[in-house]
């Protein structure tokens, strides 16, 4: 029996089964299999791992998705949540060539993705306040919204939370260093179903400040001196 005489839901379950680039290059094979390939049901979830995976023709965005996972866990990560002013030339030029890859693929998601119940987004350097602001607004149905290790995240993304996620039942902001203990009791009193976890962000050091540098500076003279 070829594969091609399966009927379309054992054929949606078997493409269940393979990752974005299976998926792709099983459709190039015929038309049928292409049809299955392009069924809004096959993608209601979808994971990614590199800013590469977000530029490549693997997947499909639509009403379907609920589930959308961006995780870096690369040396991609430690350059892009450098602050500015500690980058090197090299470093800038490096950042700057994906600077916008994650904010116009969420831009996208607003567009197409009304019905996503759920974004994780980690590691994600260059994510600002106001792609997850786009985010709550568009996608009224979010109930779940991670976002680790996202260092341009500020108090604009709490007060966002506050005003437009009104679905929000689940919402991390571990090691979010531009975030402050004012903005995370906001989101307590304003939302207190929303279950909040914030692992050392407003304990952090935040960014962009010429005072955070004299900082580090004095602490690391006082190391030498121990």
């Amino acid at each position: 029996m070829h594969i091609t005489q399966l009927n379309r839901e054992c054929l949606l379950h078997l493409f269940s089964f393979l990752d974005k680039n299976s998926r792709k290059n099983l459709a190039k094979t015929c038309h049928k299999l292409l049809e299955v390939f392009q069924d809004p049901l096959l993608w209601s979830l979808l994971n990614f791992h590199s800013p590469v995976e977000l530029k490549k023709d693997n997947f499909l965005l639509g009403p379907a998705l609920k589930y959308l996972s961006i995780c870096w866990y690369s040396e991609r990560v430690k350059v892009c949540n450098i602050e500015d002013w500690m980058k090197n030339s090299f470093q800038k030029d490096f950042c700057n060539r994906h600077e916008n890859t994650v904010s116009d693929f969420l831009l996208d998601v607003c567009n197409r993705c009304p019905n996503l119940l759920s974004l994780t987004l980690s590691g994600c350097g260059h994510v600002t306040d106001d792609c997850i602001l786009q985010v709550l607004k568009n996608c009224p149905n979010l109930k779940s919204l991670k976002l680790e290790n996202c260092v341009r995240i500020t108090d604009r993304t709490l007060e966002a939370v506050t005003l437009h996620g009104g679905s929000l039942r689940t919402l991390h902001v571990d090691f979010c260093r531009n975030i402050t203990q004012a903005g995370l009791e906001r989101v307590r009193q304003k939302c207190p179903s929303v279950m909040l976890r914030a692992e050392r962000s407003a304990n952090m050091i935040p960014d962009s400040k010429p005072e955070k540098k004299l900082m580090l500076e004095k602490a690391s003279r006082k190391l030498v001196q121990l």
